[in-house]
This record gives structure tokens, sequence and C-alpha cells, in this order.
């Protein structure tokens, strides 16, 4: 029987889909987005800072708890040992990775632009509206949410690359949250000159950028940012493309 596009992708779903730890870290993911918005919404007290900062608080907890899911999708049958009927049924190789990451990516976007969407909605509800309210319709505001959801997603993708590329989920576990939550404190330890040239350039910044209503001072402009997050993500799984199809199982 030939393989199709369409039925390995569709096998992927089914695999990803049918995996209790699926369902639990997407409703975590989503959970941590809300409701760190809600809380740093309910209990901001200052200025100088809007509604969508707020409701995006809990964007790099999601990013990790995402990209971990991106990692045991991309790892996982390395562990079973079902790669290897994986990689039977799909000798190119290649389109299991891409199908992986479509798998991984999309369902990221969908669920994280979802919950970004309710964590402006709740978290806009308990803020007081003297303290930088803004509504759907200002500037910028529906491609910070928008953006949130593109980042998350590509972050999943980014996981995914990892697990084909180390094949252990542990391992992938922790050079993603190394890139996206120890890199950026290390950064902030070497001399200013050097940590403002590179610190707009590392991936969780670049890719945060697209979330911000107003780009902090020395940060990428929002679609830079992106394509610069973009970039890292594409080269990752460069690399997981070589491996798989140079590699064994």
């Amino acid at each position: 029987m030939k393989i199709t596009a369409g039925g390995v992708v569709a096998a992927e779903w089914t695999k990803f889909s049918s995996l209790r730890s699926t369902w639990i870290t997407t409703g975590i993911s989503v959970f941590l987005l809300v409701a760190f918005g809600m809380i740093a919404s309910a209990s901001f007290s200052g200025d100088g800072i809007t509604s969508i900062d707020l409701a995006l608080s809990g964007s790099t907890l999601a990013a990790l708890s995402v990209g971990v899911l991106g990692a045991l999708l991309g790892a996982g049958e390395y562990t079973t040992g079902m790669i290897r009927a994986t990689l039977a049924a799909v000798p190119r190789r290649l389109p299991v990775l891409w199908s992986k990451s479509l798998v991984a990516g999309s369902a990221a976007f969908v669920t994280m632009t979802a919950g970004a969407l309710a964590a402006f909605a709740a978290g806009s509800a308990v803020l007081n509206d003297n303290l930088g309210a803004v509504g759907l319709g200002d500037d910028g505001v529906l491609r910070a949410l928008l953006g949130a959801g593109l980042y998350l997603g590509l972050v999943a993708v980014l996981g995914v690359a990892l697990g084909i590329l180390v094949r252990s989920s542990a391992g992938a576990i922790a050079i993603l949250a190394g890139l996206l939550l120890i890199v950026p404190g290390l950064a902030a330890l070497l001399p200013d000159s050097i940590s403002e040239a590179i610190t707009p350039y590392l991936p969780s910044n670049a890719g945060s950028a697209v979330m911000m209503l107003t780009p902090a001072d020395g940060a990428l402009a929002p679609w830079a940012g992106l394509g610069v997050f973009a970039g890292y993500v594409i080269a990752t799984l460069a690399a997981a493309a070589y491996r798989l199809k140079t590699s064994d199982a």
C-alpha cells in the first residue's frame, strides 16, 4: 500500500491524541497561561505595563510545557522502540519528522492561541481599568495574542526536533529548558556591552518579542523576533532531519 503524506500525518495524530500525557500536558499548558495571567492581573497595582503583558505573564512556563509535549512526541518512540516499526512503515523517514512537527505545532498553536485569548479576557475582567487596560481593537493586541500562539506552536516544534535529534525525552527537555530559561540568565551575567548585544537574539527573548505591544529598549521588533526564533527552529529541524536520515533507529 502506498504511503501518502496525509496518511503519515493521520498516523502521527492518532499517536499524539491517543496518549493520556498529551491531554494532561496540553491542559497544564493552558492552565498555566490562564492562571498566571489572572493572578498577575488581579495582583498588579503599579503602572507602566499593559493588560496584554499581564495576561501573557505565564507564557514562559507555558512554553516549557508545550516544549515538553513536543519532546515527548519526538523522542517517545525511541524510548519504547516503536520507532523501528514507524520507520519500517515510512522508509523515507523524513515525512515522520515533518508530520510530528505539523501535529505538535498545530495543536500547540490552536490551544495556546485559545489560552492566550482566555487569559486576556479573564485578566481584563479583574484588572483595574486605570492600570493599562487595552481592548482587542487596540493596535497590536490581536497580533500579540496570535503571536503568543505562533511562538508557543514553534516551541512545540522545537521540542519535536530536539527529541528526534537527541533521541531522549529527558535530554531534549533538559536542552529545551536550558535554551528557554537558563541561557537568558547566564547572558545577564556577561559584561553589559556583550549582554546587550546578544540578549535580544537569544531564543526565548527573540520569540517572545512578538507578544509585546511595544518593543522594550534593545529588543527586536515583534515579527523580526519571531523570525529569528523560527530560524533556530528550522536549524534544529535540519539537524534532526540529517540524523534521522543518516543514523540507524
